[in-house]
């Protein structure tokens, strides 16, 4: 794992305002990421598996795979 790369499955490393890469649920079989802006948290534990669902500020919602500095 790369050093400026944080993990999606904490909750602590994700802040509204961050950029993000996720992954949404149409593309979970391809692994395809999306890169945006953090505009709200939407998974509610500290930790999840499969990483912390977020919505962007495009509206377009995934969870988090890698938290970008």
């Amino acid at each position: 794992m790369e050093n400026e790369k944080l993990s999606g499955i904490l909750r602590k490393n994700i802040q509204p305002g961050k950029t993000v890469e996720i992954v949404q649920k149409n593309h979970q079989r391809s692994g395809e990421l999306t890169e945006g802006v953090v505009k709200r948290i939407l998974t509610n534990s500290q930790t999840h598996p499969h990483g912390i669902k977020v919505q962007l500020e495009t509206g377009e919602v995934g969870r988090v795979k890698n938290v970008l500095s």
